[in-house]
């Protein structure tokens, strides 16, 4: 699957992964999600989002954590 709605640019906050070029990173979309907002609220407080590039924040967020090792606690 191509993310074509994730931008990376070293110019532009720091590296860090955003949404189609705005100034709005990957991690602050996840983390509206994980703290319980809807795509319906997070679009209230960032109307240039879509729908769309909430779902392929979170897609972007699976692939990054699923192709890494993450120490857990009580994990053997």
């Amino acid at each position: 699957m191509k993310l074509d709605r994730i931008t990376v640019r070293p110019d532009q906050m720091g590296g860090a992964p955003c949404i189609r070029g705005l100034r709005i990173p990957v991690a602050t979309v996840v983390g509206l999600v994980a703290n319980g907002l809807t795509a319906d609220d997070i679009r209230a407080d960032y109307p240039d989002l879509e729908a769309a590039d909430i779902r392929e924040a979170l897609l972007f967020a699976e692939f990054a954590v699923r192709e890494r090792e993450l120490p857990l606690l009580g994990a053997a």
